[in-house]
């Protein structure tokens, strides 16, 4: 297989959108689906979705057939092995198969080198795992893994070192709406300016559709992003912690800027409510930015 197509493939499948549609039409009678079908499923507009598939075709992931007025997308034969290594396998079998946590400490290990001992990233591998396990099971539970724990080593140093980039950390109970629209936003607006984490006192185990999709209408990527549980390493390296509707979960420590922002669960809401919630959300982040 051409390694070009492969990095293509590899670069198209990394937006969670787009890993959703190529599910769906795995999933899919006969293995083919339409666009409208996918919006419904997605709950995404279908300019959207059309988009994403333009991506998935010009990438040579999907290919697509003509039936009268209507375009059927299929997974393309030449890439069904690479999208499946990809995404990871679809049987409930596969998806209970346990990650390599012994490769996933021995790379994080060789990236800490001189800053945390193997025996530090080993521990902190094992309880991301298990944390991160306790959200429901997923075939990315070994990269989420890795970058979860990653995230915790990252924020460990940051608390136990003076940097001049300020974190912010936003906190709701599943961080699969408010937070996930605010971390994304403020990333968008400050780049590489603003180390932003999020976290969950009741993680879900993925991102809402509606929220990638109503973060998708203003042009910021979700990226990579899931839900992560709440841990005294990210909220003691945090200059700023946002809470959403959480209560107390959050745990309290000295020198830290405790923000609480009011703001309705798009959970189960219609798409004009979450717009709402999006925006109401954009105008703190954009005053929180000034702010910091």
């Amino acid at each position: 297989m051409n390694s070009a197509v492969d990095a293509g493939a590899l670069t198209a499948l990394a937006d969670p959108t787009r890993a959703r549609i190529v599910q769906l039409i795995q999933d899919a009678d006969g293995g083919r689906a339409l666009v409208g079908g996918l919006a419904e499923a997605l709950q995404l507009r279908q300019p959207t979705v059309s988009h994403h598939m333009g991506v998935l075709h010009s990438e040579g992931v999907v290919t697509r057939e003509r039936e009268g007025r209507r375009v059927w997308y299929s997974i393309d034969p030449e890439q069904a092995d690479r999208v499946s290594a990809i995404l990871g396998p679809r049987d409930a079998a596969a998806l209970k198969a346990s990650p390599d946590l012994d490769r996933i400490i021995d790379d994080l290990a060789t990236r800490y080198r001189g800053t945390f001992n193997r025996e530090t990233v080993a521990r902190c591998v094992e309880e991301s795992h298990d944390l991160l396990k306790q959200s429901g099971d997923t075939h990315l539970l070994a990269s989420r893994t890795a970058r979860f724990a990653s995230d915790r080593l990252d924020d460990r140093k940051a608390a136990t070192s003076k940097t001049a980039r300020p974190s912010v950390l936003f906190v709701c109970v599943q961080n699969a709406g408010r937070s996930q629209l605010a971390a994304g936003i403020l990333r968008q607006l400050a780049g590489d300016r603003v180390t932003v984490r999020t976290a969950g006192s009741a993680p879900a185990s993925e991102v809402r559709a509606a929220i990638v999709a109503a973060l998708d209408e203003i042009g910021v990527p979700v990226g990579g992003e899931f839900p992560k549980p709440l841990t005294d390493e990210t909220v003691k390296a945090a200059d700023v912690v946002i809470t959403m509707g959480c209560g107390d979960a959050c745990p309290v420590y000295p020198g830290r800027r405790y923000l609480d922002w009011d703001l309705e669960d798009p959970v189960g809401k219609p798409m004009s409510t979450v717009r709402e919630i999006r925006d109401d959300i954009d105008r703190r982040v954009r005053d929180l930015l000034n702010d910091l």
